[in-house]
Formats: C-alpha cells, structure tokens, sequence
C-alpha cells in the first residue's frame, strides 16, 4: 500500500494541520537529531495531529482507495458521500445501501462487501470513536484485523489519519519504502533486510514517528 499527502488533503480530511513557521514543537525537536532527516524538516512546513471523528468512514474510506490513483479515489469517494446527499454516512446508512448502489459509484464487488463488513463489525461491537479512543495502538490494530478487508496498513494509516497517533510507524508503506531508500540510501534489492533497516532506524523517532511518515510522503510527494 501507498499513502501520499496528497490523499489526506484531498479525499480523507487529514488530521495533519498548519502550525505557524516559529512554532517550537517537541516532535520537530525530536525528530530533527536525525541529520538525515533534518534536511526534510527544514524544507517543510511543520505540523501537528488533531483528531478525526466517524472511524467507520475513515475505514471505508481507506478500503475504497485500495489499488487506485489520487484521482480516482476521491471521484469514487464524492460519488459515495453524494448517495448520502454530502454527508458523512452512519454504519447502519452503508448496511441499508443496496449492493447494486454502492457498485454503481465504481466499487468492486469485493470493496463494497469489505464496507459492508466494516459497517456490520462496527455496529456489532459497538466501536465509536470513543471505544477506539480508549484503546492503545496494538488494542486497536487487534481489535480491526479481524474484519475481512481490513489490513494493519489499513488500520495504521486510521491510527495516524484519524485517531492522531503520535508513535505509529507504517514500515510496510510502499511511499515509506521508496522515501527512505532515497534519503538513506537504502539497498531495495533485499526486501527482509530493508524492513530491519526500516525499523532500526525508525526506533530513533519514536515517540514521534507518525510526523516522520508525514515528512517522509511529503518529500516523496515532491519528488
């Protein structure tokens, strides 16, 4: 999978917000002993997460953006608030949707029966945005792989996208993969032994390594 910035600020009202030029912030502090990773920081405008309600769109909105350009998702993902007349569906409205409906915005008959498992999952358990608000990141992401087209990158990307997660690291990100091969020249040849060197490295971000994947999609973003 591959999440750009470009998806966030178009498709899925991403949580990463402007903060102004002279703001100090501890994530940029934090991250900027990274001198490979400085040069990103200071080329870019910084940013802070703030949080996103109606989870269960949030997935559906991940799920239905699967395997397609920028361009087509967010046609798809218009097409699919406008069955709504423009607003944010409830699980129970995407259940009531007919299957034909939700196949004539341009899903798959598999995407629109992955939103329909979300919808059903999430009104079976109850999960609002403030039962998943109450759960660590690994509660989360073993409380979601259970639905039937719902992955970790799926449910990492809600961590960062919506639930605002600080210290979420997507290592399987194609976006992620192809950035730090550049910025640490990075053998891609070796696919196990990029993952270690992913993760060796990505342990010196935390406790920010969510804002290191957003510099990291904005610098490919650019590129």
């Amino acid at each position: 999978m591959c999440w750009t910035t470009e998806y966030t600020q178009q498709l899925f009202l991403p949580n990463f917000i402007s903060m102004p030029a002279k703001t100090n912030s501890a994530p940029i502090e934090h991250l900027s002993k990274d001198k490979k990773l400085l040069p990103l920081l200071q080329t870019l405008e910084p940013y802070q997460l703030k949080k996103r309600k109606n989870v269960c769109l949030r997935l559906c909105a991940s799920i239905m953006s699967q395997q397609l350009s920028t361009k087509v998702a967010e046609v798809i993902f218009k097409r699919f608030l406008e069955l709504y007349e423009g607003n944010e569906p409830t699980p129970q409205q995407i259940i009531d949707t007919p299957f034909d409906v939700l196949r004539g915005i341009g899903l798959s008959n598999a995407k629109v029966n992955y939103l329909q498992n979300v919808a059903k999952y999430m009104l079976e358990h109850k999960a609002d945005d403030k039962k998943l608000a109450k759960m660590n990141d690994e509660e989360v992401v073993e409380f979601l792989l259970p639905i039937k087209g719902v992955g970790r990158w799926t449910v990492e990307m809600l961590l960062m996208f919506t639930l605002a997660r600080e210290d979420v690291f997507a290592v399987d990100d194609l976006g992620i993969q192809q950035a730090m091969t550049k910025v640490y020249k990075l053998d891609a040849s070796d696919k196990k032994a990029l993952r270690e060197n992913m993760l060796k490295i990505s342990a010196r971000w935390s406790p920010y390594r969510t804002y290191a994947c957003f510099y990291l999609w904005k610098y490919k973003d650019t590129k």
